[in-house]
């Protein structure tokens, strides 16, 4: 791989070429060889990698995600988050991947192109003409850089406010059309799980990359239709467009349901099975969450498939350019995906579709990771409803409703969702000594602090503040939230959660058979990563993404890729914990019961601990870890 290397101590770079399949495999070696497995996540010596896959520029479209390879603030190990479409112009700087080390004096961007790098001093600017924010910031730089954009035809990565302040921070990037200077729509997408933004910002003082040129495909036979036809024909006996639309019918339309994407399938497909209330609903009795459920689909659901399938039919893709999958699914010219707009909806007992418009935007804005702060919010409702919390110690006008047996739906929805703003808001201002300790620590952290500072209330309530949220723990300060399913392998010991390296279906089974599940789940989503892949492609891709890298580039697949984030992990003292909190193991346990399980009832403690063991000693050994 071709890797622009960036010292941004001494403001200076240069080109390496580095021997990897993919950009993942890139990061972790590089990570590795700088052993920065004992160094503070947010140290400028700790890298952040920007990378694509090897497919870029050809006839196949979902190969131009960028990946960010970097150690997360929040999990304490390493991790990968992804952005759609961006490498469709990325590719054109002529440079594979770009990595980032040491720390810039003040705030810098980095311009890449086919000509060369700048590195510039440029001051955030989080309010500009209409735009706040990343969007105010993308604005201002495609504005005072015309001329780069429109010679270079770039695209953009920028922090938001939030990147500057607290450890959730995502990477935000918005396709434009620089000769018209207007933003396209629908074409944005966020690197946020596990606080790139926050990486970057914080341990580089960079705080946006601007990258385009006239470079195209990497490899010439990505450009030849005929041996692409004849690879899915060996494998599917089906030509490759023809077999990408069957295989990717849910994200762009599937006629069963009358509506495509994240958001418009996972409705009617997951029903009473959806997370509510920060995973209270996983109490209820089946037929009150069908109740729960009759109430979204009508509220949530219905008004965005009327005006995105009915009425204005506005899809687009993310900036891949030439992909018909057409997942973005515009809602009156906001993109609306299931997590974000469940995280900012039911999640935090809001079920007005209208009412989560404004809120996905606000963190949209301000550059959040929305599935982490849908954690936060209903985390801090939660406390407030359980009493730990007083209503001004987070800086709310009032308390929220967060029973889901006595919720109104089209009465406590509103209320709910003006309190979220302004926790949202005080949560990136530091507005209070709580948000800002949240905002500073993260979840986890926080929640054992509070439970010293409010130990009273803890003792009186007879619940912890890390009872009332769910997460999957790592070493001694490290966690993740899971993404919004109610899967037990959302949390289960795996060593990358927070993405989908995990078996993530609403299902039960022993720890033996689940860990095996989990970790081939796992490795072939790390080689879809590595690959650049979107993963609404996986069903045609990943059958045949061996065949690809023999035919076209010449390499094969890091097969061993999971085991060496799994060894980083150890040596990072970053690996898998067992469960902190009630609610993270209820959600194992209500699972089992859901599935009638009758071996595991999980009737004590012990129980729990001991499929959570067995589970990771079954991974370990999959692995070829032996500890």
């Amino acid at each position: 791989m071709k890797v622009l290397w960036i010292d941004l101590d001494r403001n200076s770079w240069e080109t390496r070429i580095i021997d990897a399949p993919g950009p993942v495999s890139l990061g972790v070696r590089i990570h590795r060889e700088l052993k920065t497995w004992g160094m503070d996540p947010l140290d400028p010596r700790v890298p952040l990698i920007i990378g694509m896959g090897p497919f870029v520029g050809g006839k196949m479209p979902g190969f131009h995600r960028l990946i960010i390879t970097f150690k997360s603030p929040m999990t304490r190990t390493l991790h990968v988050s992804a952005l759609g479409g961006a490498a469709y112009k990325f590719m054109g700087s002529g440079v594979d991947a770009i990595v980032l080390v040491g720390k810039a004096s003040s705030p810098v961007v980095v311009f890449v192109s086919s000509d060369g790098v700048e590195i510039r001093n440029v001051n955030p600017v989080f309010r500009y003409g209409n735009y706040k924010g990343a969007y105010a910031f993308t604005k201002y730089l495609l504005d005072t850089y015309r001329d780069f954009f429109v010679k270079y035809n770039a695209r953009a990565i920028v922090v938001g406010p939030a990147a500057l302040s607290t450890y959730n921070g995502a990477l935000v990037s918005i396709d434009v059309n620089p000769a018209r200077g207007e933003f396209r729509p629908g074409a944005e997408d966020f690197a946020a799980r596990g606080g790139p933004g926050t990486a970057m910002a914080r341990g580089h003082n960079v705080v946006g990359v601007v990258a385009g040129g006239s470079y195209g495909a990497r490899y010439a036979k990505v450009t030849d239709l005929g041996l692409i036809n004849r690879i899915t024909m060996d494998a599917f006996k089906k030509p490759f467009m023809q077999v990408m639309g069957e295989k990717t019918i849910k994200y762009r339309f599937d006629p069963s349901v009358g509506a495509g994407g994240t958001f418009g399938v996972n409705y009617p497909h997951y029903r009473e099975l959806l997370p509510l209330f920060g995973y209270k609903s996983i109490y209820l009795p089946r037929e009150e969450r069908i109740r729960h459920v009759e109430a979204i689909l009508r509220l949530f659901w219905k008004p965005f498939v009327d005006e995105v399938f009915v009425k204005s039919k506005s899809w687009y893709n993310c900036g891949d350019f030439g992909c018909s999958v057409v997942c973005k699914k515009v809602w009156r010219g906001k993109k609306v995906d299931y997590e974000p707009f469940h995280a900012m909806g039911p999640f935090i007992g809001n079920y007005i579709f209208e009412e989560a418009v404004p809120l996905v935007d606000l963190i949209d804005q301000y550059g959040l990771d929305a599935i982490e702060m849908g954690h936060v919010v209903a985390w801090i409702f939660d406390a407030v409803d359980n009493g730990l919390l007083q209503p001004g110690e987070v800086g709310l006008s009032d308390s929220p409703i967060f029973d889901p047996r006595r919720f109104n739906p089209e009465v406590d929805s509103r209320k709910n969702a003006r309190l979220a703003r302004e926790l949202i808001e005080g949560f990136v201002e530091g507005s209070t000594e709580v948000l800002k300790l949240i905002a500073e620590n993260g979840i986890r952290v926080a929640a054992r602090k509070l439970d010293e500072v409010f130990h009273d209330r803890v003792l009186k309530v007879g619940k912890s503040f890390r009872d009332l949220v769910v997460y999957a723990a790592y070493g001694a300060d490290g966690y993740m939230t899971p993404n919004l399913y109610w899967a037990p392998g959302m949390v289960a010991p795996m060593y990358v959660l927070g993405r989908y390296w995990t078996n993530y279906t609403p299902t039960f089974m022993g720890p033996e058979d689940f860990a095996k599940s989990s970790l081939d789940r796992a490795i072939a989503e790390a080689l879809i990563d590595d690959a650049g892949l979107c993963r609404f492609h996986r069903g045609w891709a990943e059958p045949i993404l061996d065949k690809l890298y023999a035919e076209i580039t010449g390499m094969q697949p890091n097969r061993d890729l999971y085991r060496e984030f799994a060894e980083y992990s150890i040596k990072a003292n970053a690996q898998p914990v067992p469960w902190e909190g009630e609610r993270a193991r209820d959600l194992v346990s209500t699972m089992a019961r859901e599935v009638s399980s009758r071996e595991w009832t999980f009737e004590d403690y012990e129980q729990y601990i001991e499929w959570w063991r067995r589970f990771k000693a079954t991974l370990d050994a999959g692995l070829g870890i032996t500890q």
